[in-house]
């Protein structure tokens, strides 16, 4: 059911562009015969000892058809992009119930179970994690040992917290070495959306990011 509903939505998305296209044709077509119309009347009401210069009318007949090309090209984008749109659409909504990991330093808190995420530059041989409320206060530490470098996540029992959303930092060693980080936020995907031609997806706690802005997808 799922691949035919897939399969259906290309079909009409395939259908939609190549009816764009078909009117962009037509579009471009009535403006060239009005030209060779306008073309056709001049010739015959030229000046006989006069008449207009080939090189000149072939030139003319050059820019119509330039003109006209373009017009039609810049309609095809259009239609193309607005199709390649909606399909993106239809693809991102596979995604919905999926964990994603984008820049910030909050927890998400749900059903007692605080989540976050982490980017490690290297490996490190101690990783500790700070759990402090909006205002900097510190809840709890969480000494994660050793662990290997790029993305990890981790969870805190929230049970008992009923404050606003949480925050954290971390701090990571290699030997005497400091190892950077990058906090990241670690919600779920509840819909996804078209703005201002840009895929956005909604998050649990409420926020909107847009496509290019996640890290990664669980």
């Amino acid at each position: 059911m799922a691949i035919s509903s897939v399969n259906n939505s290309s079909t009409a998305a395939l259908s939609g562009l190549t009816s764009s296209s078909n009117q962009a044709l037509s579009d471009a077509n009535a403006a060239q015969d009005r030209f060779l119309k306008l073309l056709v009347s001049q010739l015959q009401n030229q000046d006989p000892m006069n008449p207009m210069d080939n090189a000149q009318m072939t030139s003319q007949m050059a820019q119509i058809n330039t003109v006209t090309g373009i017009n039609q090209l810049n309609e095809t984008m259009k239609s193309m992009s607005s199709q390649f749109i909606s399909m993106q659409i239809l693809q991102g909504s596979s995604m919905v119930g999926h964990y994603v990991a984008v820049d910030g330093n909050t927890m998400s808190n749900y059903n007692g179970v605080a989540k976050g995420a982490f980017n490690l530059a290297g490996n490190a041989d101690s990783v500790t994690v700070e759990v402090m409320t909006p205002g900097g206060q510190l809840l709890d530490k969480l000494e994660l040992g050793p662990q290997t470098g790029g993305r990890q996540t981790f969870s805190w029992d929230a049970s008992e917290y009923n404050g606003q959303a949480l925050t954290f930092s971390v701090s990571a060693k290699q030997g005497t070495q400091t190892v950077s980080s990058t906090p990241e936020v670690l919600d779920t995907i509840t819909s996804v959306s078209n703005e201002n031609g840009l895929m956005n997806m909604q998050l649990r706690n409420g926020n909107s990011v847009p496509y290019s802005a996640v890290k990664a997808i669980f």
